[in-house]
């Protein structure tokens, strides 16, 4: 019985991680207490790993019905609706706040402000037009064979990126830590970090050893990934909780977004492309 109870405990966090991350059809109510909330931050990875699996698939059956522009087009699209913009909105808020160059209490509320700003909607621009331009190369690289099977390694980014929001919520403090959706996430410890880094070594390991060929060991992409995601990540993270004390719920949208495009970028400037 407790075994059981056990293990519907982790089921429960798994289910809502996938509730929380993505607009899959799941349809199983959860209660969403504190304790769901940062156990479900174990699987995070695992939620990247699926996303990046249906963005694979999806990457190959556009290839073979369309030119690889348009193809790109809905590759993104396919993107942002598997996450329901959730991340592309803390990213706009983000903009919002931090380069409005006010003093600290102000970036905070004005990122509360449901109503997206200028700097939000520039960014978001500019966001999506570098991740339609990577997508773009990667496609066409992959179609012409160049590399290898490239789509693998784009499948990769969203486990790392979404890896490195569970190690945010540990390292940094919450900017606002009586209210907003991310004080949920205050109970997460370095185990809840540990883990997931884990799922994010098993799941990234599989897809580089069943299906991945280059002249790369598997080995060192696998830690290329983690290397780049850490790197990158905490100097983004360290500039953002340097202007608001802290991180949000929304500064965690931002570091995936942001975390994705450099991963997509690292992915092109490795391979030489």
């Amino acid at each position: 019985m407790r075994r059981t109870h056990f293990l519907m405990d982790w089921l429960r966090a798994c289910v809502a991680a996938f509730q929380f991350l993505t607009r899959l059809p799941i349809p199983v109510q959860i209660d969403y207490t504190e304790r769901v909330f940062q156990r479900s931050t174990i699987f995070y990875p695992l939620v990247g790993c699926v996303i990046g699996l249906l963005l694979m698939v999806s990457g190959v059956g556009l290839s073979y019905i369309l030119p690889t522009m348009p193809a790109a087009v809905l590759l993104l699209a396919i993107w942002v609706v598997l996450t329901g913009g959730l991340h592309l909105d803390g990213l706009m808020d983000t903009a919002d706040g931090i380069l409005s160059h006010r003093p600290r209490e102000q970036m905070l509320e004005i990122m509360k402000d449901s109503r997206v700003g200028a700097m939000g909607v520039i960014v978001c621009v500019l966001h999506l037009l570098l991740k339609f331009s990577l997508l773009y190369t990667i496609l066409d690289a992959n179609e012409a064979g160049e590399r290898g099977s490239l789509l693998i390694l784009l499948a990769i980014v969203p486990i790392w990126s979404r890896w490195f929001m569970v190690a945010a919520i540990r390292m940094w403090p919450y900017a606002r830590p009586n209210s907003g959706l991310g004080s949920l996430f205050r109970g997460v410890n370095c185990k809840h970090v540990t883990v997931s880094l884990l799922v994010a070594l098993l799941t990234t390991t599989l897809y580089m050893y069943t299906s991945y060929t280059t002249s790369l060991p598997s080995w060192s992409v696998v830690l290329s990934f983690m290397a780049v995601t850490t790197l990158v990540g905490s100097g983004i993270a360290a500039y953002i909780s340097s202007k608001l004390g802290g991180l949000t719920g929304d500064t965690y949208g931002a570091l995936n977004e942001l975390l994705e495009s450099v991963l997509l970028l690292a992915v092109i400037s490795i391979l030489g492309m």
